[in-house]
């Protein structure tokens, strides 16, 4: 063992092979006459790698365990390169002390798309700075940043707007208009796509215009998408059909390419079609999957086209399949959209209450489905039935609550459905309960995570400012405090802030904070206030003494008018409602429309029409005749005659 082990080393190094295939030939034949020859197995798993067979150089480390133990860091790069990137974790986690192996580490928890560890390897990597990958560092940091937006957890990004830096290098210009699509900035997105196309034709002078060819591809893809989620179809369809999708490598983006395509044409209105377009492409490996958030939006759009193509049991069946994997109520993306797509599919295209008929038995089977019951509320409010929304989702906060589970309660104070919850509220003119629904999540959720959900932490202390209650004040104070103490230069947090601090205590305002928030002659700078007094916007009284020297303004005839006097509108009158005998410039008696014994200058002639005249005026004298024998506008019994031969 001795003898072989030491005789491909001395082989190796007395050659010069620069082919990986004669030194795995050179491998093969050591191992051959020593199966336990380390040194042969650890030439070959190398030479493996170079050659890309990177599931044949997984099989030689699981074949062979002691090389596992000895070359920690090609065995997790080989993992990592064939698909199996979690176990690629759990083998650079084991030993992580070298700056390879936090190198794929990082790799490996970006792909299984555990980007909080991503990020913080690669903020290690950055804190001790190498030159030569600096810019390798920056370049992943800013891909990590972009699905750290679409996962969620933006708060834990690096960077949240683009800086010239950012822009400097293709690349990185193309990761930062990810991150502006994750945060839907869709215009500076399209600026950062434009804006990587120029420098990677440009600035990359080390690339061939093959490889430009290929890096500039996906670039194309996300501008497609971009000008289609602008609204721009045509500008999308146009650019759409000059991507040639056969010449697209990756196999992920070629399909997603596909489906962009189809979405921003005008042409293909054939739903059949459509779906043949969608399979034509080939379902990339496990290599170059598409991440969850991409695999749920491309099922998505499966459903769809399978709905529109009469596919209703096979969106039931799969659909039913996927909501039973998961313990019901969760806030999952994927297995809440199901349940829309199987509610729909159940519906079979009817109309609001007619599908409401026919979804409402399914809540009786699942009733903590929270897809099914947000599809449910929305049925209620295209019907206009509000207050029958608002008990459902009530109702289910309820059951919630009462289980005293950890997990129900973190859904029962989720964001989104206390959103959806407050919105009901507001419409309904519920302000207090809307006000009370956001503190209560907000008071939830400081006590449960330092990490709380921003939107709803503002949303729920600017609720709390409009109530004028000083506990309500100090409350959102102390919300707008903790925000600030996340984040300094958090705006909606100093804003609130400071409003909260300048009803309870105006001492605690720091005059830094005031400085960072803009001027008041800077928002109000671009008012016209003219424009909005002429609009109708009703500006401040003036003063007693600006009111008693009123000024003069030209008069729309030519004259001089007052300024406080208001402008007298003559109203166009229709030719249709003038009387016969009209003439212009002569003024119309306003009591045209009032019955003559109405108008204000009735005068009755003669002595019946004044005694008529008496009686009908209001608060005027009342005859004695006409009072007599009246109760409540009838005649009394007392009043009537006799009738001929009538009996007592």
């Amino acid at each position: 063992m001795t003898t072989s082990s030491k005789s491909l080393p001395a082989l190796l190094a007395q050659t010069s092979l620069d082919d990986h295939e004669e030194i795995l030939k050179a491998a093969n034949a050591a191992i051959k006459k020593s199966k336990a020859d380390i040194d042969a197995h650890h030439a070959k798993a190398v030479a493996l790698l170079k050659l890309d067979r990177y599931d044949d150089a997984v099989k030689i480390f699981t074949d062979t365990p002691q090389l596992q133990e000895r070359t920690p860091f090609e065995y997790a790069y080989a993992l990592y390169k064939s698909g199996e990137a979690s176990q690629a974790v759990e083998v650079a986690q084991r030993d992580s002390s070298s700056r390879a192996m936090k190198h794929v580490l990082a790799q490996a928890a970006y792909r299984s798309e555990n980007f909080e560890q991503a990020a913080a390897v690669y903020r290690q990597l950055s804190s001790d700075r190498h030159a030569d990958e600096e810019a390798d560092i920056k370049i992943n940091w800013s891909a990590v940043d972009a699905q750290l937006e679409w996962s969620g957890k933006g708060h834990l990004a690096q960077t949240k707007k683009a800086g010239r830096d950012d822009l400097q290098a293709f690349e990185t210009a193309y990761n930062t208009a990810c991150g502006c699509i994750s945060r839907d900035e869709l215009q500076q997105a399209e600026i950062c796509l434009k804006r990587a196309k120029e420098d990677l034709c440009n600035a990359a002078e080390d690339l061939t215009e093959e490889e430009k060819k290929v890096e500039i591809m996906p670039m194309t893809v996300q501008e497609v998408y971009v000008l289609t989620r602008l609204g721009r179809i045509e500008e999308a369809e146009q650019l759409s059909t000059t991507i040639p999708f056969a010449e697209i490598r990756e196999l992920s983006t070629r399909y997603i390419a596909q489906i962009n395509s189809i979405a921003a044409s005008t042409k293909h209105t054939n739903p059949y079609l459509s779906q043949r377009l969608m399979h034509s492409a080939p379902k990339p490996p496990k290599t170059d999957r598409p991440f969850t958030f991409q695999s749920d939006i491309l099922r998505q759009d499966e459903y769809v086209i399978d709905l529109m193509t009469h596919k209703v049991a096979g969106v039931i069946s799969h659909t039913s399949k996927l909501i039973s994997s998961s313990p019901a109520p969760t806030t999952s993306p994927s297995i809440n959209t199901a349940s829309v797509f199987n509610a729909a599919a159940q519906a079979q295209n009817l109309s609001e209450k007619a599908a409401l008929k026919a979804i409402l038995p399914l809540l009786e089977k699942r009733p903590n489905d929270i897809g099914l019951l947000l599809t449910i509320t929305q049925l209620y409010v295209l019907t206009h039935n509000l207050a029958a929304a608002t008990q459902l989702l009530e109702s289910f906060f309820k059951r919630l609550e009462q289980s005293g589970s950890a997990s129900d309660l973190d859904i029962r104070h989720a964001p989104g459905l206390i959103a959806v919850l407050v919105s009901l509220y507001v419409r309904q003119g519920r302000h207090s309960h809307s006000k009370s629904g956001l503190a209560k999540a907000a008071s939830y959720w400081r006590r449960k995570s330092e990490t709380a959900p921003r939107s709803l932490m503002v949303a729920a202390g600017s609720a709390l400012l409009e109530t004028h209650n000083a506990d309500s004040i100090a409350m959102a104070g102390e919300i707008f405090e903790s925000l600030h103490e996340r984040d300094r230069a958090d705006r909606a947090a100093i804003a609130g802030l400071v409003a909260a601090y300048a009803v309870a205590d105006p001492a605690k305002i720091a005059p830094d904070l005031v400085d960072v928030l803009p001027p008041v002659e800077r928002l109000v700078s671009g008012i016209d206030v003219s424009a909005l007094e002429n609009a109708g916007v009703p500006g401040l009284p003036l003063s007693s003494a600006a009111a008693a020297v009123p000024t003069k303004r030209p008069a729309p005839g030519g004259g001089r008018q007052e300024e406080g006097a208001p402008v007298k509108k003559t109203k166009r009158i229709r030719k249709a409602r003038m009387p016969k005998d009209f003439m212009p410039g002569r003024s119309m008696d306003p009591e045209r429309w009032l019955p003559m014994r109405d108008r204000t200058y009735y005068r009755p002639k003669g002595k019946k029409g004044k005694k008529k005249m008496d009686g009908l005026t209001q608060g005027g004298a009342v005859a004695e005749d006409r009072a007599a024998g009246t109760v409540g506008g009838q005649k009394k019994g007392g009043g009537k005659k006799k009738g001929k031969g009538g009996k007592w």
